[in-house]
């Protein structure tokens, strides 16, 4: 086990015998009944609860690579519809930021390093062929603003989301936290 896992686990044998968990404690339903679909950049963390004065128990953050959706039943989709018929999320937010990583990935670049690390050619190609263009699925987006517009959209015309859920985009500065409608 890595050293930093192994403090991040004693930490945790200390957290929660000295209670401090306490502090933490809330109900499984968000008390803002909103869903946050996030970018997982760690830049955002802390920064997008902060900027949004958020506490602990307020929204149901979801977050991946990108704050993107892009097949209609991927698991932030599923996510999302757990979260408006389980737990009454009447309300979603895509919060995407400058900066993005994910804006310049490159499918080929991300191949060729899955080889340097030892998957295989013959891999590759069987998921190529029965799963899906890896090149392609893993190619990022050219424009932020398209890119969040593209998942509101995804969410709003979805045909298991009810007409009556409210679906917004923005853009987050992920330095300052400043945060802009996207529409």
């Amino acid at each position: 086990m890595k050293d930093n896992l192994k403090k991040m686990l004693e930490y945790n044998r200390i957290f929660v015998e000295h209670g401090m968990y306490q502090r933490y404690e809330t109900t499984k339903y968000p008390d803002k009944k909103i869903a946050i679909l996030s970018c997982m950049d760690t830049r955002l963390t802390e920064l997008l609860p902060a900027a949004l004065g958020l506490k602990n128990g307020d929204v149901k953050l979801i977050k991946n690579a990108g704050a993107r959706i892009m097949e209609p039943y991927d698991s932030a989709m599923f996510s999302l519809i757990v979260a408006i018929y389980e737990l009454d999320v009447d309300t979603i937010m895509v919060v995407g930021h400058d900066e993005c990583g994910g804006q310049h990935l490159n499918g080929k670049e991300m191949v060729e390093k899955m080889i340097s690390h030892g998957i295989s050619e013959q891999t590759i190609e069987e998921v190529n062929h029965n799963h899906k263009n890896i090149e392609q699925w893993l190619t990022g987006f050219c424009d932020l603003e398209k890119s969040v517009l593209s998942t509101v959209k995804m969410i709003q015309n979805h045909p298991l989301v009810h007409k009556n859920v409210e679906v917004y985009g923005f853009a987050m500065h992920p330095k300052t936290g400043a945060l802009r409608v996207i529409e």
